[in-house]
């Protein structure tokens, strides 16, 4: 409703204005000021909002992708299924992510960037765009980044694309000096930081997990580099306690925008009536992620699945049941196959978790298997499990809490293998990340890039756009065809054609 009378009270301002101008013009400009806008940027108001902004700016499709979720209906199901026809879902992330956070997050350094007293607001929103920056460049590779969103300052509307290592190198040097420009001495944005109220070293501690994160993700394409960066994290202080876990908490009340964006989508889209049936899109949990739970006796089962028995949400193991991706038609028996409960996944106030400590302890666990760490790569390992299962407690207090001796029974029975190869230890390592990670599949998918783990049966499917395999990066949007089209062209000449199939810088075989 206040967008709408934003809008009609800019008409009116117009008609008022275009009525004085017939007579006389000493009001003009107080005619033609909105009185509740701001002359001029307020840093903590916009970091708000481009907190929001990269945090809801996702690919719910890969849910479909990571096969944790699936639809017998085409659209809907792309994720999944890689239709052809609907093949410019992918582009989504990318036509978003500058007009808001990216742009938003412009406006903040710009403002701030200058005071020697906001420097922990300058590092806190270089961070966060480092964060924001890594979710796109993960996606398509290449992209606009050192020329971006100089649309206000240089009228530069068709930036160039930077070369992934490039973004890479800047976006490390990044969180490197933003971590150490920390002063306790100055002001933060307090209230205005929704993920750590201004905390300064929770803020380092999430800098050098990011660190940590993109440090391993060159693993393939520069070992000895990714080995300096994750160091160069690790002895910074990367996240290890639940309290500094990096996550936004959400509102059930109010505006979109206050509530989870995932759990918000897959409500909307699918969910809303939860009686099992009346899925809008078709949605249901894929058969490989339901089965790997069951066969598991994996404790989130119960709390992540529920099958609708007569309407109600039933929540027992043994009816579970995960629905093929590669159905074209809603099946009679639909109402039996699982899907998202309603309490914990589906939740619109539950937190949606950024970076996690389950997170770091699976990649130390991995550093310490390559060297680079001193810690035991087993006692790491179920510390990521056990972290992983605690964590729905902090998305969903009291509906997703498990027991410890639910947990302590499950990885009794999951124990890194320590007879194992090197990449049979892996296989288990990041099969359990990609239990951990969901719902956020866009982490999965650049974990499974990387490492090849879980591995996961590609779905065939009539009309697919990638071969009957699972794709390796996203597709730019139309539009940079039409309006960058020199600088989309130079981008996939460096790169590679702009499809499904080719590889980001990072992503080697």
């Amino acid at each position: 409703m206040k967008m709408y009378t934003q809008k009609y009270k800019a008409v009116l301002a117009f008609l008022l204005g275009a009525v004085a101008l017939t007579s006389c013009t000493k009001d003009f400009q107080e005619i033609n000021t909105d009185p509740e806008a701001s002359a001029t940027v307020q840093p903590a108001f916009v970091f708000t909002k481009a907190l929001y902004d990269g945090a809801k700016n996702n690919l719910n499709l890969l849910l479909g992708t990571m096969q944790y979720t699936t639809s017998f209906n085409d659209v809907a199901g792309f994720g999944s299924k890689y239709v052809s026809s609907q093949s410019q879902q992918s582009s989504g992330v990318f036509g978003a992510a500058y007009y808001q956070e990216i742009n938003e997050l412009a406006l903040v350094i710009n403002a701030v960037g200058q005071n020697p007293d906001q420097v922990n607001l300058l590092a806190s929103a270089r961070i966060w765009r480092a964060y924001c920056y890594s979710r796109i460049t993960d996606l398509y590779g290449d992209i606009p980044y050192s020329e971006a969103v100089k649309g206000y300052t240089e009228a530069n509307y068709k930036p160039a694309y930077d070369a992934q290592k490039n973004i890479y190198a800047d976006m490390l040097k990044e969180l490197d000096e933003a971590a150490k420009s920390f002063n306790p001495a100055k002001t933060n944005f307090g209230a205005a930081d929704l993920i750590y109220a201004g905390n300064n070293d929770k803020w380092k501690k999430f800098a050098y997990s990011l660190m940590l994160r993109l440090g391993m993700r060159m693993t393939k394409v520069d070992p000895v580099l990714a080995e300096t960066w994750v160091k160069k994290a690790i002895a910074g202080g990367v996240i290890t306690d639940d309290a500094d876990i990096a996550k936004i908490n959400y509102l059930n009340a109010g505006q979109d925008i206050n509530k989870n964006p995932i759990a918000l989508k897959l409500y909307n889209d699918d969910y809303i009536k939860a009686d099992g049936n009346s899925n809008t899109e078709g949605g249901k949990y894929q058969e490989p992620f339901i089965t790997y739970l069951k066969n598991n006796k994996d404790p989130r089962l119960a709390i992540l699945s529920v099958v609708y028995v007569n309407g109600a949400p039933d929540t027992s193991s043994a009816i579970q049941k995960g629905m093929p991706a590669t159905l074209s038609a809603k099946p009679t028996n639909f109402v039996t196959y699982s899907e998202p409960n309603q309490k914990t996944v589906l939740l619109l106030s539950g937190a949606k978790l950024l970076f996690t400590t389950a997170e770091s302890n699976f990649l130390l666990a991995e550093a310490s298997l390559r060297g680079w760490y001193t810690g035991d790569a087993s006692t790491l390992y179920e510390a990521g499990i056990k972290s992983a299962m605690k964590q729905w407690a902090i998305i969903a207090p009291g509906d997703g809490a498990i027991s410890d001796l639910q947990i302590n029974t499950y990885i009794k029975y999951h124990k890194l293998n320590a007879a194992g190869t090197f990449d049979q230890k892996m296989a288990q390592i990041y099969t359990e990340f990609w239990l951990a990670a969901f719902p956020d599949a866009q982490e999965a998918f650049a974990s499974y890039r990387r490492t090849g783990y879980p591995a996961l049966v590609p779905v065939v499917y009539v009309g697919n756009a990638t071969g009957g395999k699972i794709f390796r990066r996203m597709l730019y949007p139309l539009t940079e065809q039409n309006l960058n089209k020199a600088s989309y062209n130079a981008a996939v000449a460096r790169q590679g054609a702009d499809d499904f199939m080719t590889r980001i810088w990072w992503d080697k075989l």
